[in-house]
């Protein structure tokens, strides 16, 4: 017999609310709670990177509490059954990767298990499983910091992923929180295409893709939802912006360039001014009209990987660098270009059976959390799916 069980998973970087405790969170947390009464799962994934933020040896007791505010809020009192890893072992620098992965699993849901990697077989979930610390040890979790050595060039950061299986009813599932490396600077982004950010988020994704794939325990369908930092294709992107535009580039006295100042011939009004951590276009509204669509055809980086990963069809505008004022919900900040960085990526065998048998508008919602409240610097994306199965 065929059986529906509508699954949410929802990607977050929470960064920005810990540097900015209580000022925006706690509306974040009522447009998460929205969003779960709107869909109303049965599963849930919610995957968190930069728990802590940029302070974190300072922040990770807030950190405590905001996990502890999902886990008790009214939305989730019907979910009998919990896992939570939460990584935050910041003086372990080795293994420190700020991730944290909340999964919740409603009394309605009868028939699901979880894998254990030290016996490399599936186990009942008993009613809450929660480890907060270094997580080393964990059996029901495997979690990697990606080496130093990768990128000798730059400097080591708390990048990584965490993942955790699953099987519900008789879908085998892979769900890994993945957190990839960021652009430092705005102007060595422009300096080639791919850039060579773009290239050291390839290495990090493909290597991540190979271990999860690997034979050490049976490769299953696997969603990869984080954030992976992808970015626009910046050098290509800055000459559409700027066609017709006279470009000057300001170099120190070391011939290094500072800054590149893109004026409009005609009226020699600034139209696009780029610094190191500075983005600002005049007319930011490209990045928001019709959810950006336009720019979508410079968001390359996930091509690579149509081999072994799919994506639902974006249809929300970036979802990085929002404002962090109360008052600028849908405004972005000058700081980066804004880019699609929070994603849900899926393998093939995955997508099929979302889609399988698709059936009324609900079947698959791809978007963003709280698109009109100010949610920090990144509004948290969502996919929402009924997954088919076979009760037994």
């Amino acid at each position: 017999m065929e059986t529906h069980t509508e699954v949410l998973l929802v990607t977050a970087n929470v960064g920005s609310l810990f540097d900015n405790v209580g000022e925006i969170q706690n509306e974040w947390l009522q447009e998460l709670y929205k969003t779960i009464r709107t869909y109303q799962p049965q599963f849930i994934g919610l995957h968190f990177q930069e728990v802590g933020g940029k302070e974190y040896m300072i922040n990770m007791g807030h950190a405590e509490e905001f996990f502890w505010s999902i886990e008790s809020s009214e939305e989730l009192k019907d979910f009998d059954r919990r896992c939570i890893y939460v990584d935050n072992q910041f003086q372990a620098e080795e293994r420190f990767t700020a991730l944290g992965s909340m999964y919740f699993i409603h009394k309605s849901l009868k028939n699901i298990r979880q894998y254990d990697f030290s016996v490399k077989d599936f186990k009942a979930v008993p009613g809450l499983d929660k480890y907060v610390g270094s997580l080393d040890g964990v059996a029901t979790v495997e979690k990697e910091k990606f080496p130093k050595n990768f990128w000798p060039d730059f400097k080591w950061s708390r990048k990584g992923f965490m993942r955790t299986r699953w099987i519900i009813h008789d879908r085998g599932l892979d769900l890994v929180n993945i957190h990839l490396f960021h652009d430092a600077s705005n102007l060595i982004a422009c300096n080639s295409s791919p850039s060579i950010y773009s290239a050291n988020r390839k290495n990090a994704l493909r290597h991540v893709i190979n271990r999860i794939s690997d034979n050490c325990h049976t490769p299953m369908p696997f969603f990869l939802f984080g954030d992976f930092n992808f970015r626009l294709d910046t050098l290509n992107l800055v000459q559409h912006l700027s066609t017709s535009a006279e470009v000057q580039t300001v170099k120190d006295s070391s011939n290094e360039v500072q800054k590149i100042i893109c004026e409009e011939k005609a009226d020699r009004q600034v139209l696009l001014l780029i610094e190191d951590k500075l983005f600002a276009y005049l007319y930011q509204a490209v990045f928001r009209e019709d959810n950006g669509k336009a720019l979508l055809k410079y968001d390359k980086e996930v091509t690579a990987f149509h081999d072994v990963v799919r994506e639902e069809e974006i249809q929300f505008p970036p979802s990085y660098p929002y404002s962090e004022e109360y008052t600028k919900p849908t405004q972005y900040m000058n700081t980066r270009c804004p880019a699609w960085c929070d994603r849900i990526l899926m393998s093939h065998s995955a997508q099929q059976f979302i889609h399988s048998g698709a059936d009324g508008e609900r079947s698959v919602i791809y978007d963003t959390v709280g698109p009109n409240v100010c949610m920090g610097d990144h509004k948290p994306v969502f996919l929402f799916f009924a997954l088919k199965t076979n009760e037994h």
